[in-house]
């Protein structure tokens, strides 16, 4: 009932940072560039927006998938050490109600850092919604220190460091 006698089980410990990374190929913009006073204004968090030049997304961290709306045009992964990390598909892009996107991951998959997630129909969201620039949040970053973002990163290198306080 009290634990005696039981063998001490270490304290979970979970990384102090972790890196988010490119998660497609695109131009990548600070969050002010981002068509969306949402994003924009940092509403949602902080971050950075890849302008996509290409239909797949990878996971921009590795952790747990935590959100994967029926709209499929969002998913969100929690990393080891709490952050939670939204990649958001184009601007108004609920209102295509999941066409134009094949999600390739369920909520509470774990995933890898650079692991397909997502894949999209580029064609049709430049043709369908206002702009597929791609905002990539921490959603919780009130319990982190956020470093970055480093802009001229390529696909799948580090563009901001997200270290628990």
């Amino acid at each position: 009932m009290f634990g005696f006698g039981k063998k001490k089980q270490p304290l979970e410990q979970t990384p102090a940072a972790v890196d988010v990374t490119a998660p497609a190929p695109g131009v990548l913009l600070g969050l002010d560039a981002v068509p969306d006073p949402v994003f924009s204004g940092g509403l949602v968090g902080p971050g950075f927006a890849v302008n996509l030049a290409g239909g797949s997304i990878c996971a921009p961290v590795a952790g747990t998938v935590v959100l994967v709306p029926e709209t499929r045009h969002a998913i969100g992964i929690r990393a080891e050490n709490g952050a939670e990390v939204l990649v958001h598909v184009g601007v108004d892009s609920v209102a295509l109600k999941g066409e134009g996107f094949a999600a390739r991951v369920r909520e509470g998959e774990e995933v890898a850092a650079g692991q397909a997630i997502l894949d999209v129909d580029l064609e049709l969201l430049r043709a369908r919604i206002p702009s597929v620039i791609t905002p990539v949040v921490v959603s919780n970053a009130d319990g982190f220190e956020i470093e970055g973002p480093v802009l001229d990163a390529a696909v799948g290198e580090r563009v901001l460091a997200v270290r628990a306080r």
